[in-house]
C-alpha cells in the first residue's frame, strides 16, 4: 500500500502556514470552460478568492498539492486525477498531497457524474502536469546556465544530462513560478510505455481515513451555533401545505422553530418541495417534532398516480406507434407471425438509495452563504443556492465533502438550496439531515417504463427487421412540465444507438407523462433500454437455436465503426466527437470473445445456466455474464464474469472496483429494485420494503479490464445495463420461464 498524506482542505491562512510567509511555491491552476492555465507566483498576497484555483503546487518543503476538482465518493477520483497529474510532472507518489477544489468556475464543469471525471479531464491534466515539469526544468537550465535540453525531471527532481548535478522540485519551485507559463503546443507529453502512475493501481487516498473513522461527510462539520432541521415535504408532488397546527411539536424539548418552506413554482428542477421544516438543538428533537405536526395539503393532479396502472398504460401505448427516432431501410409491409418475435419489457420506478441519504450544512449571514455538501456537483449548488438567495454567485462557498454514495442523487442539489433557505430564516448555521424515509418518498426517481422490441427473421434465421418502441417520464420534465414524451438524450442511452446489422431498424418515442420529480440514476436510461434489448437479442437467440453470443455477432455483423449516417437522428454519443470516441463494432466482438471463453471455463452444472448481456454507454463497452442456479422457484446467483473495455485506464484497482460494484448495483435492481406509487404517494418507506442486495445474494465476481491505449471511456455507469438481462436470460438458460418485468423477485425466491 502506498503511503499518502490525508486530503486537505486549504484556506488562505493554511496557505501562508504551509509556505511561511517569505517561502514560495510553484502554483499552476486553470481558468474557463476551456482549461487555459493560469501561473498564480503569489504567496502571502495569495488571495482569499483564489485560494483553491489551483491544480499543481509545489512547497519548498518538496511537498507537492494537488487538487482534485471532483467529487469523492468512493470511485476513486480524488486518487484517479492526482495520478494524472503526478505522472505528467514526475512527482513522487509518497510526497504528494491531495488538496479538494471548492465550487468555482475557473476549473471548468466539476459535475461528477455521467462517468466523465476521466474522460473529460485526462488531456488537460497532464497537459498541467507537463506544464509544471517543463517550468522546473527551464527553472534548473538557468540556475547551472545550460540549455534546457540538457537537462530532465524523474521521480521529484531535475538532473543534468551531463554531470552529477541534481535539484528537487522543492529547491526549483520559487525560481520556476517566476518564469513564463509554456505554450500548451510546446509541451512533449509521455507515451503510455513511459506512464509511471497511469496504469498503477493505487489504494483510494481516502481509505485510510474512511476506515478509521476520520472522514468527513455532509454531516460531519460542526460550524459555532449550528442548529438541526428536517423537513415535512408534501406527501404527493404537486400537493401544498394548506393548514398546519404545530403548537404540539413546540413543545417537544430541543424544538428552538417552525420554518414554513416555500411552494415550488412551475417545473420543479432544483427547487424545495415545499412543506415546513423543523429546527432544533439535534437531529432527535428535530425528527420528533416533525411526527407531532398536524398538517393537511392541498389537491395535486397527481392524487390518483398509481404505478401499476400506470405501467399497464405505459405497456398498451408501446403497442401503436410513436414518434420516429431513429430510421434505417423500410420496414416491412406486413409480419407474418411465424416470422416475427415480440416482447414487451418493464422497469419500474427506482430509487437512488445510497448509503448516506443527502445531508448539507448552511451558514447565512450579511456576508453570503457557506456551505459544507456532500455534493456532486458544486458549482450547480452554488448557481441554485445564490439564485435563491438572490445574490452573486461568488458570495456563495461550497465546501465538497466526502460522500457516502451518491448514484446521481446528489448532483441534485435541491437539499442545499433548501438547507440556505432555512439558515437565512433562522439567522444562523444549520445542517439539514434527510432521512432514509425522506430520500425514498421525496427524491428523484428513476423514470417506470415500458420497451417494445419486434423483429422479422426470414427462412434462414437471419433478423431483418427490427422495430423498437420505448414510453418512459422524461428527466426533461423535472425542468420543463410541457415535456411529456423521452428526450434525444434519453433515447441516444442504449436505445438508437445499438449498431445494428440490419437492413431495416426503427425506433420510436411513446408519450409517458410524468407524476413526479424524475432523475437520472446510475447509466440512467441504458438501465431499462440494456434490459430490454439484452433480453430480446437472447429471445431471438432461442427462436433461431443460437447461442446469445452467436446471435449478438450475427445482428453486429463485421467490425467497422458506426456513425449512423442517413439515420434521421445525430447521435449524441455522451457529448463526445465521434471521431475521438467512435462506436466501434471491433471492440464489442473482442468482449463477446473473451466472455465465451471465461463463460467455458465454469461450465453450468444441474439446474443451472448462464447468461449474456453486452452494452455500450458513456463511450465504454461492457459485458456481463452471470451464472445461475435454479431450484423450483429459489434463484441463486452463482457466479458473475464482468468485462469492460474503457480505453486507457488510470487506475485498474478502482475500475476493477467499479465492475464489481456495478456488477452488485444491476443486480439490486433486477432482484429487488421497486418504488411504488398508490393514491399520489410512494408506498415505500425504508430498506425493509426497498431491500437491497446482501452479502448472501452476491455471486462471485470475475473482473477483467480490456488492454486498451484508446482514449479514456466512461468507468463508473458502463458495467450497470448489462447486468439484468444477463440475470433474466441466465434464468432461462437454467430452465426457467422468461421474466420481462423487474424486479424478479416478484417472480421467484431470491
Amino acid at each position: 500500500m502506498s503511503k499518502f498524506t490525508a486530503i486537505e482542505n486549504f484556506s488562505r491562512r493554511d496557505v501562508l502556514k504551509l509556505f511561511g510567509a517569505s517561502g514560495g511555491a510553484l502554483m499552476l491552476g486553470a481558468s474557463g470552460l476551456g482549461w487555459s492555465p493560469m501561473l498564480a507566483a503569489q504567496t502571502a498576497a495569495f488571495g482569499e478568492e483564489q485560494r483553491l484555483n489551483l491544480f499543481i503546487a509545489i512547497g519548498e518543503d518538496n511537498r507537492v498539492y494537488l487538487t482534485c476538482h471532483r467529487s469523492e465518493m468512493g470511485q476513486g477520483i480524488r486518487t484517479g486525477i492526482p495520478q494524472v497529474l503526478a505522472d505528467e510532472l514526475e512527482a513522487d507518489w509518497d510526497k504528494v498531497v491531495v488538496v479538494q477544489g471548492l465550487a468555482d468556475k475557473r476549473y471548468g464543469s466539476q459535475n461528477t457524474d455521467g462517468s466523465r471525471s476521466i474522460r473529460k479531464g485526462f488531456d488537460k491534466m497532464r497537459e498541467m502536469g507537463a506544464m509544471a515539469r517543463q517550468m522546473l526544468e527551464q527553472a534548473a537550465a538557468e540556475r547551472w546556465q545550460v540549455p534546457v535540453t540538457e537537462v530532465y525531471a524523474k521521480a521529484h527532481a531535475v538532473y543534468h544530462k551531463g554531470s552529477d548535478k541534481r535539484l528537487s522540485y522543492g529547491e526549483l519551485a520559487m525560481a520556476a513560478a517566476k518564469l513564463p507559463l509554456p505554450d500548451a503546443k510546446t509541451l512533449t507529453l509521455k507515451t503510455p510505455d513511459q506512464f509511471t502512475q497511469i496504469g498503477k493501481g493505487h489504494t483510494i487516498v481516502d481509505m485510510d481515513d474512511m476506515l478509521g473513522g476520520r472522514a468527513i461527510y455532509g454531516a460531519d462539520n460542526r460550524p459555532e451555533g449550528l442548529v438541526y432541521a428536517v423537513i415535512a415535504r408534501p406527501p404527493v408532488f404537486g400537493s401544498a401545505l394548506e393548514s398546519m397546527d404545530d403548537s404540539t411539536a413546540r413543545k417537544v424539548a430541543g424544538v428552538l422553530d417552525i420554518v414554513p418552506l416555500p411552494v415550488p413554482k412551475g417545473a420543479p428542477a432544483f427547487q424545495p418541495l415545499g412543506g415546513v421544516a423543523v429546527v432544533a438543538t439535534n437531529t432527535w428533537s428535530a425528527l420528533e417534532g416533525r411526527k407531532a405536526l398536524k398538517l393537511s395539503w392541498s389537491k395535486s393532479a397527481n392524487d390518483s398516480h398509481n404505478s401499476k396502472t400506470y405501467l399497464d398504460t405505459l405497456k398498451q401505448r408501446v403497442r401503436e406507434p410513436g414518434k420516429v427516432a431513429r430510421e434505417l431501410g423500410s420496414q416491412p409491409a406486413s409480419w407474418p407471425e411465424d416470422k416475427m418475435v415480440s416482447a414487451i419489457y418493464t422497469v419500474p420506478y427506482l430509487a437512488h438509495a445510497p448509503m448516506e441519504p443527502p445531508a448539507v450544512i448552511a451558514s447565512v449571514d450579511k456576508n453570503g452563504c457557506e456551505l459544507w455538501a456532500s455534493s456532486q456537483t458544486p458549482q450547480s449548488t452554488q448557481q441554485n443556492v445564490a439564485g435563491m438567495l438572490g445574490i452573486d454567485e461568488d458570495k456563495v462557498k461550497v465546501n465538497v465533502t466526502l460522500l457516502g454514495g451518491g448514484f446521481g442523487r446528489k448532483s441534485k442539489p435541491d437539499f442545499s438550496v433548501e438547507a440556505a433557505f432555512i439558515s437565512s430564516k433562522i439567522n444562523k448555521p444549520v445542517l439539514l439531515q434527510w432521512s432514509r424515509e425522506d430520500e425514498l418518498r421525496n427524491g428523484y426517481l428513476h423514470a417506470i417504463s415500458a420497451q417494445y422490441y419486434q423483429a422479422c427473421i426470414d427462412d434462414k434465421g437471419k433478423v431483418q427487421a427490427i422495430l423498437s418502441r420505448t414510453a418512459f417520464p422524461s428527466i426533461g420534465s423535472t425542468f420543463d412540465s410541457a415535456v411529456d414524451t423521452p428526450q434525444p438524450f434519453e433515447l441516444d442511452l442504449g436505445f438508437t444507438d445499438i449498431p445494428w446489422d440490419i437492413s431495416a431498424v426503427r425506433c420510436e418515442a411513446v408519450k409517458a407523462e410524468s407524476h413526479t420529480r424524475i432523475g437520472w440514476l446510475r447509466s440512467v436510461s441504458n438501465i431499462q433500454h440494456g434490459f430490454g434489448v439484452g433480453s430480446f437479442v437472447d429471445e431471438l437467440a432461442i427462436a433461431n437455436g443460437k447461442s446469445c453470443t452467436a446471435q449478438w455477432r450475427e445482428l453486429l455483423g463485421k467490425a467497422r465503426v458506426e456513425n449512423f449516417a442517413n439515420q434521421g437522428f445525430e447521435y449524441g454519443n455522451y457529448g463526445e466527437d465521434q471521431s475521438r470516441h467512435p462506436v466501434d463494432v471491433g471492440r464489442y466482438l473482442k468482449l463477446i470473445d473473451r466472455a465465451e471463453a471465461l463463460m467455458a471455463q465454469k461450465p453450468a452444472g444441474k439446474n443451472e445456466g448462464w447468461g449474456f448481456a453486452i452494452h455500450r454507454s458513456f463511450v465504454a463497452y461492457a459485458a456481463v455474464a452471470i451464472k445461475v442456479r435454479l431450484e423450483g422457484d429459489k434463484l441463486t446467483v452463482v457466479d458473475a464474469i464482468a468485462l469492460m473495455d474503457a480505453g486507457t485506464v488510470v487506475n485498474p484497482d478502482r475500475v476493477a472496483a467499479q465492475m464489481e460494484g456495478a456488477v452488485m448495483f444491476g443486480l439490486s435492481l433486477a432482484l429487488f429494485g421497486e418504488i411504488d406509487f398508490d393514491k399520489g404517494a410512494v408506498t415505500q418507506s425504508n430498506f425493509h420494503d426497498y431491500p437491497l442486495l446482501r452479502l448472501p445474494h452476491c455471486p462471485q465476481i470475475t473482473t477483467e479490464i480490456i488492454a486498451s491505449r484508446a482514449v479514456p471511456g466512461g468507468v463508473g455507469e458502463p458495467g450497470v445495463p448489462p447486468v439484468a438481462p444477463a440475470l433474466a436470460n441466465a434464468i432461462v438458460a437454467a430452465g426457467g420461464v422468461r421474466y420481462r418485468e423487474l424486479p424478479l423477485s416478484k417472480h421467484l425466491k431470491i
